[in-house]
């Protein structure tokens, strides 16, 4: 069965939340006593010292958390954390804000699961024994916010520091950007992010892994995001580099890019996302830096799940990102490469895996150079083994 009724998992919160025990962490190491609780250590405030989340146990957002300025959240590997629900200015996530760090290093042994209460998944479990891979929006997301330099403007012409999506303005935490592009929000490796993506107004949901304004000295390698109702990463300016990142079954876009990002992406698979597999913006103030996204694999359709993404790669006019060696796969009709002849947006060993003869039927446009039909799968696939995605088969041929 590929859809269950929300209402039975409103129900399930309702269950599963009675059974939890209501605890502050602001502690500096959390309490040993509490080591294999799978039922939930509760986390009501937010985290403004040195605090340390334990092997063997699941942790429960009760609220929106923040890791505040000048505290350092260390989340130790194969560690649980999961979402009560909420939407709106309640919806639950786990925040970073600027000074803030998130030590969060998993290994491809024992990954850290962020995923949603309904999830009746243990410690040492990879695939959810009870929440199929296409339940999104049944809590928020993880959003790491940083101190470089982004390209926004208000009525008043360029800043150098906005509110986040998906955090109300009445929250200061929610403020990303600033002057400093070798700044650290920390490290986060093997980490998965499942089932997110809350509403919190009319169109606007929590993107599984945002990252605003996030320095080049942050760390962020072998990231999986299954399952979100919103996008899967989206950047928002800053100079961060992501290494081995594998999106799957989310519901808007796989990679969003926006206010000149200037890092790289590198070593990626994109599974079936219901937008675009990419959304590459372009610089909303007049600060203009390109990124570059290379070695990826796209799979643009599932019949399994009966999902396809809008189209192949979706750029603006004054989009400026260099994508190399890529190959697209599972291409249906329709489906196309638009505004190729955007002057910042290079193609680099682009290849669509249709008869040469159809080519110029998936490109809004002429063909240009850097695209080709065929191929073969560009990511390297093998370093995705603990994944959910790989576990269920999806990563088969690739």
């Amino acid at each position: 069965m590929k859809k269950l009724n929300l209402l039975l998992y409103l129900a399930m919160f309702a269950t599963v939340i009675g059974v939890f025990s209501a605890c502050s962490k602001d502690d500096d190491d959390d309490d040993n006593n509490n080591n294999n609780n799978t039922s939930g250590i509760v986390v009501t405030t937010n985290i403004s010292q040195n605090t340390t989340w334990t092997t063997g146990n699941v942790y429960v957002l009760a609220g929106r958390i923040t890791v505040l300025s000048g505290a350092t959240l260390n989340i130790q590997p194969g560690v649980i954390i999961k979402g009560q629900a909420g939407t709106g200015a309640n919806a639950t996530a786990l925040l970073i804000a600027r000074g803030g760090k998130l030590m969060a290093e998993g290994t491809a042994d024992q990954p850290i699961i962020f995923t949603s209460v309904a999830d009746e998944i243990v410690p040492g479990q990879i695939e959810s024994p009870n929440l199929d891979p296409d339940i999104d929006g049944l809590w928020g997301g993880l959003i790491v916010l940083g101190n470089a330099s982004i390209s926004a403007s208000n009525e008043n012409g360029d800043v150098n520091e906005v509110q986040i999506e998906g955090i109300p303005t009445s929250d200061p935490n929610g403020l990303y950007g600033g002057n400093n592009d070798e700044d650290n929000s920390g490290v986060l490796k093997y980490i998965s992010i499942r089932h997110g993506g809350t509403n919190i107004g009319s169109g606007n949901e929590i993107n599984g892994l945002t990252l605003g304004g996030v320095g080049s000295n942050t760390i962020v390698e072998n990231i999986e995001v299954v399952a979100n109702q919103d996008d899967g990463v989206e950047w928002f300016g800053g100079t961060v580099n992501v290494k081995n990142l594998l999106v799957w079954n989310v519901n808007d876009d796989a990679i969003d890019t926006d206010q000149s990002w200037g890092g790289t992406l590198d070593n990626f698979i994109v599974v079936a996302p219901g937008g675009h597999n990419y959304e590459l913006d372009g610089p909303e103030g007049s600060f203009e830096r390109g990124h570059t996204i290379q070695n990826g694999t796209v799979v643009c359709s599932d019949t399994e799940y009966e999902r396809s993404s809008g189209d192949l790669i979706n750029v603006d006019d004054n989009s400026i990102v260099a994508l190399k060696n890529i190959y697209f796969t599972g291409i249906e009709e329709g489906q196309q490469i638009n505004r190729v002849t955007a002057a910042g947006v290079s193609f680099e060993g682009i290849e669509l895996n249709v008869p040469a003869g159809d080519l110029a039927n998936y490109v809004n446009g002429e063909v240009p150079a850097g695209v080709t039909a065929g191929g073969s799968p560009k990511a390297n696939a093998g370093v995705f083994g603990w994944t959910w995605a790989s576990n269920a088969g999806k990563l088969a041929g690739l």
